[in-house]
């Protein structure tokens, strides 16, 4: 069993940065991909970013290239997604996503991962 929470998010203004925390737990966890999905009311999640198990490998939406980082702290079992240049446009629950294989989709779809957070509130407003 998996079990993944999320930190780290809040509000801020536009061009703000936040890191968002995701705490993972199981067994072999350094084996498996780690990812993050966005979501806002009415529309589907939306993947944002993920990192292959060894950490060697990552992934982004166009979306946010350029201005967020993944990375992972394997001892820790922990991933992080630094965010920076933060836009309105950015606004959304994110969801820490763990992938039942070491390297990440080439297409981010919620169905190519196997746990998932509880969510954490990212609000980008002045």
């Amino acid at each position: 069993q998996y079990n993944l929470v999320e930190s780290g998010g809040g509000l801020v203004q536009p061009g703000g940065s936040l890191r968002l925390s995701c705490e993972a737990s199981g067994y072999h966890l350094a084996y498996y991909a780690l990812g993050w999905f966005r979501q806002v009311p009415g529309k589907e999640r939306e993947g944002v970013s993920c990192i292959s198990g060894s950490g060697s490998s990552t992934n982004y939406a166009d979306s946010v290239k350029g201005r967020f980082t993944i990375h992972r702290d394997n001892a820790k079992t922990t991933v992080y997604l630094q965010m920076n240049s933060l836009k309105p446009e950015d606004t959304a629950v994110y969801y820490c996503t763990l992938r039942g294989f070491a390297d990440c989709p080439s297409t981010m779809r919620e169905a190519y991962f196997a746990a998932w957070g509880q969510g954490t509130q990212v609000t980008v407003s002045s």
